[in-house]
């Protein structure tokens, strides 16, 4: 078909419309649709709360709805599947933990590349764990808890979340470090890990402090120990275990956001950027310290630099303590 002289005219007028059309939206219309932030962990733990306060603040500022969707599962392998596999248009986000980079080294065949699919956006909280345990348990303090896991070499047991969380790797870094042997029982999550404790099922519990806190309060759980480096503000009067005869013992539970990777990076910069705000506003910064978590935000470059630093730590870190995935 030839067209005439005059149609090409009305055909090279329309070219750029197409071509504004055919483009991905960029940044600067972002967004014009809900976004979906994917939570690989149940409803009830430090995850899904900071997504939710996090989610309605961008709700607000962007006049769009963010809709958190909880998809707990195979170590946080489920949920971060779905991101994956979604567009790279910034629309599917993933909260990203340290099972992430710890499950690049303890599982061999993950749907998905750690290293390829996903576009770092930025690191949102930060929070130290707690070892607790059941009132009947008889140990008072840490030191305590190690001499009666040394004299009752495979009795207790403790929950976490896992294989392969944060959580299952400071479990079986304690082991190794103080030379004790605790059975260990995995959860999809954090909050039903706390529920076996509180139920008298477990013995004792590695959680994060949100998930802890008010039972530690009200005397159903005696916290024994933090894992960060210094003690936390929400429970002053509990030791680390650093400073109980482990130094070299810190873990640390961080989060961030992630999205597919080739998501253009124009889109994730104005995230990372709308986010670090968010997580910037005294309102916002009261709620997360509230629960034991502190707002750490960074830019995608940086994220990006911390993933790499922790999958090559908890590389070292699993090998060496021996943990399995099963």
């Amino acid at each position: 078909m030839i067209l005439k002289p005059s149609s090409w005219i009305v055909w090279l007028r329309a070219l750029p419309l197409a071509i504004f059309f055919a483009v991905p939206a960029s940044a600067q219309n972002f967004p014009v649709k809900p976004v979906r932030i994917i939570v690989p962990f149940p409803a009830g733990g430090s995850a899904d709360f900071f997504s939710r306060v996090i989610g309605q603040k961008l709700s607000e500022s962007w006049s769009q709805q963010v809709v958190v969707e909880n998809r707990p599962g195979a170590a946080t392998v489920i949920g971060t599947q779905v991101v994956a596999r979604a567009p790279a248009d910034g629309y599917t986000l993933l909260v990203m933990a340290n099972s992430f980079t710890i499950n690049s080294s303890m599982r061999s065949n993950l749907p998905y590349d750690s290293a390829k699919d996903f576009a770092p956006v930025t690191q949102l909280v930060t929070s130290p764990n707690v070892i607790v345990v059941h009132p009947s348990v008889p140990a008072k303090n840490f030191g305590e808890f190690i001499a009666l896991a040394r004299a009752r070499p495979g009795v207790l047991n403790y929950s976490a979340v896992g294989p392969g969380a944060t959580q299952h790797v400071a479990g079986e870094m304690l082991k190794a470090a103080a030379k004790i042997d605790m059975g260990y029982v995995p959860f999809a999550g954090g909050a039903p890990a706390v529920l076996a404790v509180l139920g008298g099922h477990v013995g004792v519990c590695i959680a994060n402090i949100q998930e802890v806190a008010p039972h530690v309060d009200a005397g159903k759980l005696r916290a024994l120990a933090v894992t960060s480096r210094e003690r936390d503000p929400a429970m002053k009067n509990v030791p680390t275990v650093a400073e109980s005869g482990f130094p070299e013992y810190v873990v640390i539970t961080w989060w961030g956001f992630s999205a597919p990777a080739a998501t253009p990076a124009d889109v994730v910069a104005k995230i990372s950027a709308e986010t670090g705000r968010v997580l910037k506003l005294p309102e916002i910064q009261a709620k997360l310290a509230a629960q034991g978590l502190y707002a750490a935000p960074s830019t995608p470059a940086q994220f990006d630099a911390h993933i790499k630093s922790e999958t090559a730590r908890y590389a070292k870190i699993v090998k060496e303590a021996g943990i399995k995935a099963d």
